[in-house]
């Protein structure tokens, strides 16, 4: 999940916000924050149906999953708070909830080869890190709206990795690559970071021929005007 969803998912993203270009007006702002926190709420229980399931039963490993779903996401939404705070941000629910779902997308590669306290640092580390991201972002010309680069694409990879230094085949013996580079193999490690690049320059080179295919026989990018009156309108004629 981290590498077929959430990489690739970010990689494309970066390539589309970057092929796009900036809108006219970026102005953005969240509709209402209780719906953020209830797609949040939402988002982390359909977690535990695909990281948990993928045990396909109910048994140790999918308890172990579930586990370390819960775990890593709530350190990584307590992360985010903090390390606003430490910039002198105000803490938020928003906040929070990018947070909670960057540690939901970190944890997805790792769920069901690591252990509860591992869980916790892959968390947090993806959030901090996508974080930092996200401040980079917002100092560019990069218009990744809800920046799921640095969120989706940054945490996906972070999960990898952090799965690669951190997975024991005691957790899971379907792990025959070996264990992570925290108990001092490499193998598994050393496949993840090649791994990593590959579908890196897969996704978003890839992602780019897509785009230039596409805008050859379909225009991508509105004109000014329509983007000031809105897709809704100028697009499909439907108003809210």
């Amino acid at each position: 999940g981290g590498t077929v969803v959430h990489m690739s998912a970010g990689w494309a993203a970066l390539a589309s916000a970057i092929y796009l270009k900036q809108r006219t007006d970026k102005a953005h702002a969240p509709a209402r924050i209780s719906y953020v926190l209830l797609g949040t709420g939402l988002l982390w229980f359909g977690w535990f149906g695909f990281n948990a399931g993928s045990a396909l039963g109910a048994n140790a490993l999918a308890a172990t999953a579930l586990g370390t779903t819960t775990t890593a996401s709530a350190a990584a939404a307590i992360a985010w708070i903090f390390f606003d705070m430490l910039r002198g941000k105000k803490p938020s629910v928003v906040g929070a909830c990018i947070g909670a779902v960057v540690g939901l997308v970190a944890v997805t590669p790792a769920a069901g080869f690591v252990t509860i306290p591992h869980s916790l640092i892959i968390g947090i580390v993806a959030a901090v890190v996508s974080n930092l991201v996200v401040i980079w972002r917002s100092k560019t010309s990069i218009d990744d709206t809800l920046d799921v680069f640095p969120c989706h694409g940054v945490g996906g990879m972070v999960g990898m990795l952090l799965t690669g230094v951190f997975a024991h085949v005691n957790v899971n013996s379907a792990n025959t690559t070996g264990n992570g580079l925290f108990y001092g193999d490499t193998k598994l490690f050393t496949t993840h970071l090649i791994a990593l690049v590959g579908v890196s320059v897969f996704a978003f080179v890839g992602s780019f021929i897509l785009l230039k295919v596409t805008d050859l026989i379909s225009k991508l990018r509105v004109t000014p005007e329509e983007e000031l009156v809105g897709l809704d309108v100028s697009q499909h004629d439907e108003e809210l």
